[in-house]
């Protein structure tokens, strides 16, 4: 059976690089199915950032990944950008944490700059480690986690969120942080969600699911927020980790192949949501050979 008449296939997240895949990885997902990709920034200089200059170039860098892929695969694509929250680890040692809060703060205020420039549509990844750190590390990871929120609720944009797995008590709290920040719920994704988030125990907060064949399935009946995405790291030292860039569209259709409904149900994570989420719908482009 194909897919719903209409229906964009959704991405929400991935990285794409220079050194990797790039462009041709994007032209894989398009010639399986794939329409539209949130792409995330990611320090493509392979050290740690040190400078405001340095993240003006990866956001740059990450905004002509995207550039071409909409020029040469013919796929919507939607950066996303910001100061990921590891740098914080390893600019301390070099600057100091008091000048690399500094710099994250900094950062995160030129990704707020490129929101309301219309460069990118949300900040992210930002958040915490998502393994054990010093206490002061984390500390100053959470304030500059607060301060990446303020700057999301002046700009009017989700926040994605990088941390470790989360429980319902872990839900509640972040959701309380975004409360304290003036930025509903709603408007914050929990990104590389492993495992279904019932709605009851998500505080509102989105989950965005790894598109793993059974949790796709578990989770194709929920009511919007939700997406699915790969994090697809195109780091040519681990070729398709997390997930290879043609998982959603190969899940899409296995789905669509599937009882009546289930195809019916993806209007959900790759259109109802993303209007929920984002303020818009995302619309299907022109299909070309890439």
């Amino acid at each position: 059976m194909a897919l719903p008449r209409g229906l964009p296939v959704v991405d929400h997240h991935c990285h794409l690089s220079p050194d990797g895949e790039g462009v041709a990885a994007a032209a894989r997902f398009h010639a399986a199915g794939g329409t539209h990709l949130f792409l995330t920034t990611q320090n493509y200089a392979h050290r740690p950032l040190t400078t405001i200059d340095d993240y003006r170039r990866q956001f740059e860098t990450t905004e002509s990944l995207a550039r071409r892929v909409r020029e040469e695969a013919g796929v919507v694509v939607y950066p996303v950008v910001a100061p990921y929250p590891i740098d914080l680890v390893a600019a301390a040692p070099v600057l100091g944490m008091p000048a690399a809060l500094a710099l994250q703060r900094a950062a995160l205020e030129l990704a707020g700059t490129w929101v309301r420039e219309k460069r990118a549509v949300a900040l992210g990844e930002v958040g915490h480690p998502h393994f054990p750190v010093d206490p002061l590390v984390e500390e100053a990871a959470g304030e500059a986690f607060r301060h990446a929120l303020a700057v999301a609720h002046d700009v009017g944009c989700p926040v994605v969120v990088h941390s470790a797995d989360l429980d319902p008590a872990g839900y509640r709290r972040l959701a309380q942080e975004a409360a304290a920040a003036g930025l509903p719920a709603g408007r914050v994704v929990k990104h590389y969600t492993r495992r279904r988030v019932a709605p009851d125990e998500s505080g509102g907060i989105v989950p965005s699911y790894l598109a793993r064949r059974e949790l796709v399935r578990e989770v194709n009946g929920d009511p919007a927020p939700w997406f699915l995405e790969t994090d697809f790291l195109d780091d040519p030292s681990r070729p398709g980790a997390v997930l290879d860039l043609e998982t959603v569209p190969r899940r899409a259709r296995a789905l669509a192949e599937g009882p009546a409904d289930a195809g019916e149900r993806l209007w959900v994570p790759f259109v109802e949501s993303v209007e929920r989420v984002y303020g818009w719908r995302p619309e299907l482009p022109d299909r070309k050979a890439p």
